[in-house]
């Protein structure tokens, strides 16, 4: 499994470039490595190549996976659509949830949340494009959400997170990215204490980075061609 090891360093360098380009620290920017459809054998590894946090899409096979790797010490992050029947496998088996897009779901993973684990840490998905994608609180409404979500007991409010459509053009996908930036610092000159912009994949890490991404969310770059099974 060298291969993922060499992958992930890969994806290392090009952060660090995309870092130096626009001057920022390589510091300022993590690595989210998105596992979604790729067994528990893959995640070790990644982890072996040093990679702690991974993503994960499909909550049942999720938490399959995180119930394979107890032994190890990996952070978790739900970065796909939740369902109401779905929050309570969420908040029992997760560390992040990026996905965040409704009240009522941030409600029920907040009572869900058992008392014994720390404050589940929530981004709220904002659909900065408008794009097709039903996901996503849009941004004139983000402020009123992230109010209601910090109040809530057993959440923690980290930051913003968004998938805008993918465009090959570095300007036009910066454009979007900035959009994200901008409501970011907005909330946070409103007082929230925010750290996280969770935005960029493999295809587009670098305009991510260059508009102010923390957090980069790579799959394909790092674990190689994706096979999707019935029903996803």
């Amino acid at each position: 499994m060298t291969m993922i090891q060499d992958q992930i360093e890969a994806v290392h360098t090009r952060m660090l470039q995309a870092c130096m380009t626009v001057g920022r620290p390589a510091s300022a920017v993590s690595l989210l490595a998105v596992s979604k459809t790729f067994g528990p054998d893959a995640v070790r590894a990644a982890h072996q190549a040093g990679q702690l946090a991974f993503g994960e899409n499909y909550i049942q096979e999720a938490v399959e996976k995180i119930t394979a790797l107890r032994d190890l010490p990996l952070q978790w992050h739900c970065i796909g659509p939740i369902q109401s029947n779905k929050t309570r496998l969420v908040a029992e088996h997760f560390d992040w949830v990026q996905t965040v897009d409704r009240l009522k779901v941030a409600q029920r993973l907040s009572a869900q949340r058992p008392a014994h684990l720390p404050p589940l840490l929530v981004c709220i998905q904002v659909n900065v494009d408008g794009g097709p994608s039903k996901s996503g609180v849009p941004p004139e409404d983000a402020l009123a959400l992230a109010r209601a979500v910090a109040a809530l007991p057993h959440l923690q409010l980290r930051g913003l997170m968004c998938i805008p459509e993918p465009t090959p053009d570095f300007v036009a996908a910066c454009t979007v990215f900035e959009r994200a930036r901008g409501l970011f610092d907005a909330l946070n000159q409103q007082g929230f204490k925010l750290d996280t912009l969770s935005m960029g994949m493999s295809a587009d890490l670098e305009a991510a980075i260059a508009s102010g991404s923390t957090l980069v969310r790579v799959g394909s770059a790092i674990f190689g061609h994706r096979t999707y099974p019935d029903g996803h």
